[in-house]
């Protein structure tokens, strides 16, 4: 089969289309025929070497972390599924591959494919919406009455988050540029802020929850927003230490992660508020949950622009230089 192999971390060169052998599958496996095959600021950390630290993968590997196909054969125990069904999934983080046009997927992970999307609209969902489900109803506990604010709304996380958000019934606050003002309100956000004119912390008060993607200076930023109490879920920078420790990492590590984070830590300290850092789960099950929101018009994929396989770097590049408004997607054909 074709797949889009890492060679060697930190250059974008070394990702190239080259036939592979097909995966094999275990007794709770699907293996899935891919039709399409979403791109996430992960795939282009992974090719970067960004998170070696976290992700011990050998090389050459095949990236791609979701994706949506139809079962071409199914494990002995598998009972969810049956060859032909048209299904996506977040593939377990020991098992990614799905720049590819076969790949091996737990059952667990998998779900039926909402039925009125393209599989290019599909596989642009399955790591967003769990990231924005995980990092808003879980951790964040939102609800009702409740305030939130989404950085990077227009992205392919925020874009969804801020549509779970308000399906959850929250006062929705996002940070946006000016050309994507009236598309993140027909999202369902409540108040646009363009952060290239007005820093954000001086319009997001009292918030219950902070969505935080970049970071840094954002990061920091962001537990002046919160309410005592509040929390503040990122997916970007650096860990926590109880991340670090719940991950097993070494104890050098887990320090040097600690002085990495003291003005997080510091931060949260004087808001009296929590932080959390994410790292999403793959959840078949919430897959399917979501998959019904999908099918009932709650959650509207947004996906900016589509490459064929045998244009994956260009399409790693073009979702490293946040232009994208939703998602990149890798078409296999």
């Amino acid at each position: 089969m074709k797949a889009a192999l890492l060679e060697r971390y930190g250059r974008a060169d070394a990702v190239r289309v080259a036939d592979v052998p097909s995966p094999t599958i275990g007794d709770t496996d699907l293996l899935v025929q891919v039709r399409a095959a979403s791109v996430n600021p992960l795939d282009v950390k992974t090719r970067d070497g960004q998170v070696k630290v976290l992700l011990k993968y050998p090389l050459p590997l095949v990236l791609g972390n979701d994706l949506a196909g139809v079962v071409v054969q199914a494990g002995r125990q598998v009972t969810r599924f049956k060859v032909g069904d048209a299904v996506y999934a977040r593939l377990d983080k020991t098992r990614i591959g799905a720049f590819a046009e076969l790949a091996a997927v737990r059952e667990c992970d998998a779900a039926l494919k909402p039925a009125n999307t393209t599989f290019e609209e599909a596989a642009s969902l399955p790591l967003v919406a769990l990231t924005a489900w995980q990092a808003l109803a879980e951790l964040g506990q939102l609800g009702a009455g409740q305030r939130v604010l989404i950085h990077a709304g227009s992205g392919g996380v925020g874009s969804v988050a801020i549509q779970i958000a308000h399906h959850l019934g929250a006062t929705v606050l996002t940070t946006v540029g000016q050309r994507n003002v009236d598309l993140v309100k027909r999202l369902g956000a409540d108040f646009a802020i363009d952060y290239r004119s007005t820093r954000f912390e001086e319009v997001a008060k009292d918030c219950d929850v902070v969505l935080d993607s970049a970071g840094g200076d954002t990061l920091v930023r962001s537990f002046a927003c919160v309410k005592p109490g509040g929390v503040v879920v990122s997916i970007g920078g650096t860990p926590s230490v109880a991340f670090a420790r719940q991950w097993g990492l070494n104890p050098l590590l887990v320090f040097a992660i600690g002085v990495m984070s003291r003005k997080v830590t510091a931060a949260a300290r004087a808001h009296a508020a929590r932080f959390e850092y994410l790292f999403m789960r793959p959840d078949g099950a919430r897959l399917a949950e979501i998959a019904r929101l999908v099918e009932g018009g709650v959650i509207v994929p947004l996906v900016d622009k589509v490459f064929e396989l045998d244009q994956v770097r260009e399409a790693l590049t073009y979702s490293a230089s946040g232009r994208a408004t939703g998602k990149v997607v890798v078409k296999v054909s």
